[in-house]
């Protein structure tokens, strides 16, 4: 069974930056995708990134803000606004489904919280 923790949350102001970690156990960067999601009270999970190897997608509404690494699957995360107050989780999935629907994701990690205050 796969192990995923995210760390690096914390309160930042807005337009500022912030770095999350996403740390896995038997991890296959050739065979395993890896997406990332934030929780907002009241809403639906969100997705806001996939990668595979070095293929990487983002959502709309995060794309020219947020870059996952290749390296390290760490989510970067920048021009950061009021709404991006969220918990964060990154999660793995079978590769091969719609890397948006949250309810593809088999594993998933405990979620860092992030507060962007204005």
């Amino acid at each position: 069974e796969m192990q995923l923790m995210e760390s690096g949350g914390g309160p930042v102001q807005a337009g500022g930056s912030l770095t999350l970690s996403c740390v896995t156990s038997a991890y296959d960067p050739s065979r395993t995708c890896i997406g990332w999601f934030r929780d907002v009270p009241g809403k639906e999970r969100e997705g806001l990134g996939s990668i595979l190897s070095r293929t990487i997608k983002y959502a709309d509404s995060v794309k020219g803000r947020f870059f996952i690494s290749p390296n390290n699957l760490s989510l970067h995360m920048s021009h950061l606004e009021p709404e991006d107050t969220a918990t964060y989780y990154c999660a793995a999935r079978v590769c091969g489904v719609p890397w948006l629907d949250y309810r593809n994701y088999r594993f998933w990690g405990q979620g860092t919280h992030v507060t962007v205050s204005s």
